[in-house]
């Protein structure tokens, strides 16, 4: 007899008939266990038919997916991938209307399936697809389905989309191009165009020949999100994939931006892939700046020297200019001096260094012509100094515009699946160089109430970084915001703020507190132990690592009152809150977990190629490995839902958790109990036997007498 872990208990239906309940021998092969079920309902032809899943995807079973099959999984026998795709492709080649609408229905459902897929490519059936396309006879639901069954079939990387014909694509850019066309053939239009440029470099030239950013310009001004966020990917893709044509790139990228107002400022919360294209097309448009940020400044270059002679026109115009060589070099040094340069006498070398390299130098020039007096304010009230507490203009703008190349990460590619968009840079068509007008002038009013010399430069932008990162994480929906929160992050405020978190973070090193806070830290695990407990029972909402953008799916996992089973099963869509037991079809003993791993060490990282990983995902991925020899995975949606799963089921498993944010708030925590314990004691002094540990974490409080 088989042992139990080789043993499945599945219920297998077929149409008209009642359900096999039977017990699978995952050690013998799959075809022999279809034949004992076709006997089972006296079908012949077993070699015919074939396993699927009878809820979900319905995707088909084979020998290497089994594994996957769980007890009380409900199966259904359906007949072969290959006998499918025959049968699908004859009734797509009918003469027959319906009969080809409701081929295409089923065929758009099952190119899903990459084993349906793989014998439906065998038997050219894209190329049927394709010519369907390029008759262009096809309108409404047929034509959607086939794009849907064309995409999907695409999506498995199975052939090149080099293969694909000129007609095609131009059949394709035309149902973009068109005035008015169904939304669902606008969709995959937008998403097969998309999918081309990013798969194929020779595509990339025929899409671009065909379909202008102008064009795709209009998507961006309807009511339909779904619309707009397909025309910003392809948008995207086509700015991703152009070449060196800065000057072109540039333009077109600035006219997006402007159009993009319209999609942040609507009545409509923004979408979560809405976000990321938002971020990507930000991105982009930051990574524009890299050639002049890594530029260095040829000394010998009298048009780049002469930039640096206007803002010295600008900032001391009013001065005569002496007519004597000699006379006009000892002014000019001492004009470069008053305008904060590190080399007085010949200032070209201070942006030698990359970055920011001539970056500085156009935002400082941007700064002078554009905002004339603000420019002329700040040099003119440091040059006038005599206490030493001149902010050095030039120096400063340098240093700040290599500070806000590393905030905003100029020069990097985008991250899959951040959404860490701004929405004040789609406000202006000059907005970085109008967001560093506005950071040059914290940092002089910044310097002023330091109260800063020279020597304490790097005092002085170690605050302005600090208050620049967290204006921008409250995400001023404009540049006028972002000058309203800086405002109300002065010096003084930063230093509130650092002493409230320095108090938080409990510094105190003194041996009494050190022996109070080890009583008291158990205490504390123990309490955040049965938190992490308590919103695993909540459970959560985890994205399909994998999945397309226009299909993504969800799947949910919470643990059982009992803490004794994990519940888990696929949604259709991200819940609004609690997913009860009844609609989560999977589980998973507790008592069956051996282990679990986080980051490379998960089994669905590793199989994952070098180029598609990326830091976030890893950083967020943990797997659960229970008996015999599977595993439950994971890509948490943010750090903290990481931490909590991970330290839930460590403790779940009796280890220690060991996240970063379980010190954090045990940090916290302990702080609290602390000052609380200290707050009436004028001297320190610990008890010769510890407080009793409380029988029950959740009726914890923070009351103690000590004597």
């Amino acid at each position: 007899m088989p042992p139990a872990a080789d043993i499945v208990k599945v219920a297998i239906e077929w149409p008209g008939a009642n359900a096999q309940l039977i017990e699978m021998d995952q050690k013998r092969p799959l075809s022999s266990i279809i034949r004992e079920v076709c006997d089972g309902w006296s079908l012949s032809g077993s070699e015919q038919f074939a396993l699927r899943y009878a809820d979900g995807p319905q995707l088909y079973i084979t020998e290497q997916s089994r594994g996957e099959i769980k007890n009380g999984t409900i199966l259904r026998l359906a007949i072969s991938p290959a006998r499918a795709a025959r049968q699908l492709l004859e009734r797509i080649q009918s003469h027959g209307i319906d009969a080809r609408l409701e081929a295409l229905k089923e065929l758009a459902k099952l190119s899903a399936d990459p084993t349906f897929a793989a014998e439906f490519i065998n038997m050219e059936g894209i190329g049927t697809l394709a010519r369907l396309v390029e008759s262009g006879t096809h309108f409404g639901e047929m034509l959607a389905f086939t794009l849907t069954a064309f995409l999907e079939l695409m999506d498995h990387g199975i052939v090149s989309w080099d293969l694909i014909s000129l007609s095609f694509i131009k059949q394709i850019a035309g149902y973009v191009n068109q005035p008015m066309v169904d939304v669902s053939i606008l969709q995959r239009s937008l998403a097969i165009l998309e999918s081309m440029v990013l798969n194929s470099h020779s595509l990339y030239h025929r899409v671009a020949q065909e379909i202008t950013v102008g064009q795709l310009i209009g998507h961006l001004q309807v009511s339909n999100q779904e619309i707009q966020t397909y025309a910003i990917a392809l948008i995207n893709a086509l700015f991703l994939k152009a070449p060196e044509d800065r000057r072109q790139v540039s333009f077109a990228l600035k006219y997006v931006i402007f159009f993009c107002q319209h999609v942040i400022r609507g009545n409509r919360p923004i979408k979560a892939e809405m976000a990321h294209q938002l971020y990507v097309l930000q991105v982009l448009t930051f990574n524009l700046l890299e050639e002049r940020m890594m530029t260095k400044m040829d000394p010998n270059d009298q048009a780049q020297r002469d930039i640096i002679f206007e803002l010295r026109r600008i900032a001391f115009d009013g001065e005569n200019d002496p007519t004597g060589t000699e006379k006009r070099k000892a002014m000019y040094t001492k004009d470069y001096k008053m305008l904060g340069f590190t080399n007085h006498v010949n200032p070209a070398m201070d942006f030698t260094q990359t970055p920011p390299g001539m970056l500085a130098l156009d935002n400082m020039l941007y700064l002078a012509k554009v905002h004339q007096d603000t420019y002329i304010r700040i040099v003119l009230e440091n040059s006038s100094r005599e206490d030493k507490h001149e902010c050095p203009f030039g120096r400063c703008a340098i240093e700040l515009t290599r500070m806000l190349c590393e905030i905003l990460q100029v020069g990097e590619l985008p991250n899959e699946g951040c959404n860490d968009y701004h929405p004040m840079f789609f406000t202006h068509d000059r907005a970085w160089e109008e967001f560093f007008c506005v950071c040059i002038q914290l940092l002089n009013k910044t310097w002023k109430e330091m109260r800063a010399t020279a020597e304490d430069f790097n005092k002085v932008m170690q605050v302005v970084r600090e208050q620049i990162t967290r204006a921008l994480a409250m995400k001023p929906s404009s540049l006028d915001q972002l000058k309203n929160k800086l405002r109300g992050l002065n010096y003084s405020e930063i230093l509130r703020l650092r002493q409230s978190e320095r108090m938080s973070q409990d510094d105190f090193q003194s041996p009494p507190i050190i022996e109070l806070r080890e009583r008291i830290q158990p205490e504390i695990l123990e309490l955040i132990k049965q938190q992490r407990l308590n919103r695993l029972c909540e459970g959560s909402c985890f994205r399909k690592l994998g999945n397309r953008r226009r299909q993504e799916k969800f799947w949910f996992c919470r643990l059982s009152l009992n803490h004794k089973v994990l519940h888990y099963g696929d949604l259709d869509e991200s819940p609004q809150g609690e997913v009860p037991f009844e609609q989560l079809s999977d589980k998973i003993p507790v008592s069956d977990i051996k282990s679990v791993v986080t980051g490379k060490d998960c089994p669905h990282m590793k199989e994952k190629s070098a180029l598609k990983q990326n830091k976030e995902v890893l950083e967020l991925a943990f797997s659960v490995l229970y008996d015999p020899d599977e595993t439950l995975n994971f890509v948490a949606p943010t750090k903290y839902e990481y931490c909590i799963w991970t330290d839930g089921l460590c403790a779940l498993l009796g280890r220690e958790m060991g996240s970063d944010l379980t010190r954090s708030d045990l940090d916290t925590l302990i702080s609290m109990e602390m000052k609380l314990r200290l707050l009436d004691l004028e001297n320190i002094t610990i008890p010769e036997a510890p407080p009793p540990v409380p029988k029950e974490p959740s009726s914890y409080n923070f009351t103690y007498n000590y004597s």
